[in-house]
């Protein structure tokens, strides 16, 4: 027998409705959030989602970075270290012919010094690629391969293009971080290296 009153029925379907309107517009910020992350992010996202092997758990890292850079304090170069940086940038290229491996170390310091400059902090690599990706998501892939080559060149196991590539990688996030108020202060163009005499790899 049927107990329930019509004022009964009325509120369960009234928050019945509710519920249903609360649950589509969960699901339209959720969407709108994946967008905006996925907008945000690139193919960083996609990264993120891979290693996570959930779009809920990458989506709340990338909101994690995001609110970790926000409390940072990122500035732009001065011009005078623009032009110091660019200088350095150039002769490390210059070095690269007859010295692979030091132009590789060299690139490596030399961002991570930009990196410090600009305000990004200077943890471990993972730290510092994540911190990276929120606003530069389009280059920290580059880095990642950079420092891939870098360290299978400290087991002997990368030859001289290999390097050069290294180098290619890491250009591309200086570039993307030499930001001067406005302007950029560019360096010689990759491009001009080219592979020297074979070094020798230490293992």
């Amino acid at each position: 027998m049927d107990t329930m009153t019509p004022q009964t029925w009325i509120l369960v379907a009234i928050v019945a409705a509710v519920a249903l309107v609360a649950l589509v517009a969960y699901s339209v910020h959720r969407s709108r959030q994946s967008h905006r992350l996925r907008a945000r992010f690139g193919s960083e996202y996609d990264r993120a989602v891979e290693a996570h092997d959930s779009r809920t758990k990458a989506e709340a890292e990338l909101q994690r970075r995001e609110a970790r850079v926000e409390r940072l304090t990122i500035v732009p170069l001065s011009p005078e270290d623009a032009a110091r940086f660019s200088a350095a940038w150039n002769a490390l290229q210059a070095d690269f012919v007859d010295n692979p491996q030091y132009a590789v170390d060299k690139a490596d310091s030399l961002v991570r010094e930009l990196l410090g400059k600009r305000g990004y902090p200077l943890g471990d690599f993972e730290h510092r690629a994540a911190d990276i990706s929120v606003d530069h998501p389009g280059v920290v892939s580059h880095y990642r391969a950079a420092q891939d080559i870098r360290r299978r060149n400290l087991d002997g196991d990368v030859d001289t293009e290999e390097l050069r590539r290294a180098v290619v990688h890491y250009r591309a996030l200086f570039d993307d971080l030499l930001e001067v108020t406005g302007q950029r202060v560019g360096a010689t163009p990759i491009q001009s290296i080219r592979p020297g005499r074979p070094v020798e790899v230490r293992s």
